[in-house]
């Protein structure tokens, strides 16, 4: 570590610190906000500020500590803390379903990702109440609040605009890139006016936002959780924060299970659907690239547990039927798995065909939407398989901390012999080059064309990377028939 670096910036002046060449600021803070109310940028900092801890998360359920509603904080990686050095910039937003989760977990470290050369900024920002309960129904006082964590994300991608030169950024290229929840946040996004001009590529990894909850299903949740709190908006704006996270297992009025909460069509903040009917006008400029995982659902199942134990040819259709967006006889399903799987177990045949229909195929109508539009697109798919544990295949999310280079972080699951660091490293150059110019096509590497209809060409990231053009195809084809609905929404 060496001496203390200072960065003087329109926000302020912060101390950060170098470690092995990387210049870090952590805990910085972009906004702050009342409850259920539109955020306003942090004043400017009159007195240095020591950037060296990781600020708080939203209050959410879970272990991440400290929790604070005074959350707006994001952190910097910059290999060049110079003003000048123009690095091209990559903003973080974080996964967690709209409902948990922090832009300081070890597996987004940023420091192996910027040491590449980009500017690295990950951020904290409102979730599940906090950041969308819609009471703008119920309530006038609260016009903004069922999209206030999505205000949130505008108001760092402002301050990014405004200050990441001084720590080598380029304000011009600022891609925003995001895992499962935090890809949804990114569609979103692409599709609010606040957002406009200040993404300039976007990125998604194993999640989309395609439609959003509709105000009056929204409202309805609104009204559950407020019955849960037995008080209305204005007593829910004073409670104790510990109060609304308790309430936040109240049942869905709409899906039953936890209530759901995450954008909402509000037709201000948000004026329409992320990616239906259509891609959003506003963004087709702006390149895109999204990717997904093969066997993405089993991350969600431990491989050893009684859920997975007790698959069977009985029990699994009803199974499938309870993860589908697509309204598709589950009994049909399973019995083209098998026809086309004969080696298939029940529980081989529940993964695929829970991440065909409901992981793999909202990144589908992202990139076949934009692909209508002629808007410019890349596609992959994950198939590098678990080093620590082969059972969980290319599990949920196993392309982030391959992104990142935190292959040592806990819980990253990846392993960490030479075939994963390759792929990582692999996975970086693309990403890199697409953050420095809109194409993650690289000089002697593979070319990876754009997916355009009716060829679909697919990056196969593995140890040996392909082009593959409609990987899966029998599978889309099986869950096209029906119209796809975001779950939750």
């Amino acid at each position: 570590m060496s001496a203390e670096p200072q960065v003087a910036c329109p926000a302020g002046r912060f101390i950060g610190a170098t470690v092995d060449g990387v210049t870090r600021f952590l805990g910085i803070r972009y906004g702050r906000a009342a409850r259920f109310r539109a955020p306003v940028a942090e004043p400017v900092a009159r007195e240095p500020v020591r950037a060296l801890e990781y600020g708080p998360v939203c209050p959410q359920r879970g272990k991440r500590r400290p929790q604070s509603e005074d959350c707006l904080v994001l952190n910097v990686w910059t290999p060049d803390a110079r003003a000048g050095a123009r690095l091209p910039v990559m903003v973080y937003i974080h996964g967690g379903a709209y409902a948990f989760g922090s832009g300081g977990d070890p597996v987004s470290d940023g420091r192996h990702l910027a040491a590449r050369g980009v500017v690295v900024v990950t951020l904290n920002h409102r979730l599940n109440a906090l950041g969308y309960l819609y009471l703008a129904r119920l309530s006038p006082d609260y016009p903004d609040s069922g999209n206030a964590g999505q205000l949130d994300l505008v108001l760092a991608l402002q301050w990014v605009r405004d200050n990441i030169s001084a720590f080598g950024g380029d304000p011009a290229r600022v891609t925003a890139f995001g895992d499962s929840g935090g890809g949804g946040k990114v569609t979103t996004l692409l599709a609010m006016p606040a957002a406009h001009g200040l993404i300039h590529r976007a990125a998604t990894m194993s999640g989309q936002q395609v439609t959003a909850s509709g105000p009056l299903n929204a409202t309805r949740r609104a009204q559950a959780f407020l019955a849960r709190l037995k008080t209305d908006a204005a007593g829910a704006a004073a409670l104790p924060v510990e109060r609304l996270i308790e309430a936040l297992d109240t049942e869905d009025p709409v899906l039953g299970g936890p209530v759901y909460m995450g954008p909402v069509l509000d037709m201000r903040v948000l004026p329409r659907h992320p990616f239906w009917p259509d891609a959003p006008p506003q963004s087709l400029g702006i390149p895109m690239l999204t990717g997904n995982a093969r066997d993405e659902m089993r991350g969600f199942g431990d491989p050893d547990g009684e859920f997975v134990r007790t698959m069977d040819w009985t029990n699994v259709a009803n199974r499938i039927a309870a993860e589908l967006p697509v309204d598709v006889a589950p009994e049909h399903i399973v019995a083209e798995y098998r026809r086309r799987l004969p080696a298939a177990t029940a529980a081989d045949v529940y993964f695929l065909a829970t991440t065909a229909g409901r992981s793999w195929r909202g990144q589908l109508e992202v990139a076949e939407a934009r692909a209508r539009a002629g808007a410019p697109v890349w596609l992959y798919q994950t198939d590098f398989t678990s080093r620590a544990d082969p059972r969980r295949g290319a599990f949920h999310c196993i392309d982030v901390p391959l992104l990142f280079g935190t292959l040592d972080a806990p819980d990253a699951g990846t392993g960490n012999d030479a075939d994963v660091r390759a792929v990582s490293r692999a996975l970086q150059d693309r990403f890199i080059a697409f953050a420095a110019s809109g194409d993650p096509n690289l000089s002697g590497a593979l070319d990876w064309p754009q997916y355009e209809l009716p060829r679909r060409a697919t990056l196969i990231i593995d140890v040996e990377p392909r082009v593959a053009d409609d990987p899966r195809g029998w599978q889309r084809r099986l869950f096209a028939d029906a119209p796809y609905v975001q779950p939750g929404t």
